[in-house]
């Protein structure tokens, strides 16, 4: 019997009609899968039912594809452990970074039971944290999203991205490489889908440093971005008023209240990353070639290399 949480019935029944989900079937297709993970000499895999059937979920049950995912996902966590591989709930960065309330995930998603909604802000300082200790804490926030949130699951995630504390400072921490890594991760190797990143309050220094990196980034996920410049009520017809927190005018929880309530959060995980040690890959027992980060992902370049008029 899989050891998988049961879906709510109105999830249960988009799982199987878009993601190609069969639950009678599931226990036979978790046993092949992990089949395989075994039988790969370079490859040490979580191998939770949830965390695995994410990926199978993700990949709408094709488990070649499923397969390229996860060695993927721990390929990259080993290539970037500092970006993507949280293993000490206690790190005083991720405490610190959380008690900003920089990144909320809201209570309701879009439409009462449709994507995970979640809200970044640039109100911490870039003197105070790297973006390696900004992605680091997201990843974190995605990994325990793959194993507790089933909207998030089976319908993806929509951000909404707030600009409006966005200092240069903020900006010129990103180098193309870290850019790509994060888009490849989530394109390559993130088994949920992120649906739409829509930013708001967009000044014309930001938008020229947006319009910079655009061209480095992969065509089909720049289709899912959504720029709202400065009028919040432009993101109106994408993402209705009351799915945003109180603080936008919303009824969707309080980016105040976000840290506080799930400090807890860390704690209930604590045991799930400090396992994150135990897994990755080690490239020098891969049969076949190695892979090649800079080549397979096109990781290169640095926007300080770039003028900004």
């Amino acid at each position: 019997m899989a050891q998988i949480k049961a879906l709510p019935a109105d999830l249960q029944k988009i799982a199987i009609e878009e993601l190609g989900e069969v639950p009678e079937r599931i226990p036979q297709d978790l046993r092949d899968f992990k089949a395989w993970i075994e039988q790969q000499p370079h490859l040490r895999a979580r191998m939770d039912d949830q965390f695995l059937i994410q990926f199978l979920r993700g990949c709408k049950y094709s488990l070649e594809k499923a397969k390229k995912k996860i060695d993927m996902f721990f390929a990259m966590k080993s290539k970037y452990p500092d970006n993507m591989g949280l293993t000490d709930v206690d790190d005083i960065q991720i405490r610190k970074l959380h008690n900003t309330g920089f990144y909320t995930v809201l209570p309701t998603p879009l439409h009462g039971s449709g994507p995970r909604l979640v809200l970044l802000r640039c109100n911490y300082s870039p003197h105070d944290f790297s973006i390696v200790d900004v992605i680091r804490y997201c990843e974190a926030i995605s990994e325990i999203l793959i194993m507790e949130d089933p909207y998030a699951c089976i319908n993806g995630i929509v951000a909404v991205v707030d600009n409006s504390q966005a200092t240069a400072n903020h900006f010129m921490q990103i180098t193309i490489n870290i850019a790509k890594q994060f888009v490849n991760f989530h394109e390559k190797a993130f088994p949920m889908r992120v649906k739409k990143i829509c930013f708001i309050n967009i000044s014309m220094p930001v938008r020229q440093f947006i319009n910079l990196m655009l061209p480095h980034l992969p065509e089909k996920f720049r289709k899912r971005l959504i720029f709202c410049g400065m009028d919040i009520e432009e993101l109106d017809k994408d993402i209705p008023r009351k799915y945003l927190p109180i603080e936008y005018g919303g009824e969707n929880g309080s980016v105040k209240q976000w840290p506080i309530e799930n400090e807890k959060i860390w704690e209930e995980n604590r045991e799930f990353f400090k396992e994150n040690e135990n897994f990755g890959t080690d490239e020098k027992l891969r049969i076949g070639q190695p892979l090649n980060f800079d080549a397979d992902l096109g990781i290169s370049g640095s926007f300080r290399k770039l003028d900004v008029d």
